[in-house]
């Protein structure tokens, strides 16, 4: 993930995409686009952005494509505070909050069923 520097409170951040293959999706968007890629094991696979600096995004490995496509991630400066505002507005957290190799995150629904993340490196 990117720079906290430049870093903007609830902006659009990161795009993870679930893939059935992951070596195969590498491929695909290396070959379709010149992606670059960070290995995080044998499941997940960091985009990296053009400039060279963090990543824009990622490829995550599951057993079935999620229904209404990837997964939108904010960043959020103040991530508990992030977390009662979703619950307050009247977002439903369907995952987390939890911790992964670069901070914490939890996904929400909003009142449509639309599932987002939101992430903070602490």
């Amino acid at each position: 993930m990117t720079d906290l520097a430049a870093q903007r409170h609830h902006a659009l951040d990161y795009v993870e995409l679930t893939v059935l293959d992951l070596a195969d999706a590498q491929r695909f968007y290396a070959d379709a686009f010149g992606w670059e890629f960070t290995a995080y094991g044998d499941a997940y696979a960091g985009i990296r952005s053009r400039s060279g600096d963090g990543e824009v995004g990622g490829l995550a490995l599951g057993t079935e494509v999620r229904p209404g496509g990837p997964l939108v991630l904010l960043w959020s400066a103040d991530l508990d505070g992030t977390l009662a505002a979703v619950q307050a507005a009247g977002g439903r957290v369907v995952r987390g909050p939890y911790g992964f190799p670069g901070g914490r995150r939890f996904h929400f629904a909003d009142p449509s069923g639309n599932e987002l993340g939101v992430w903070s490196p602490v």
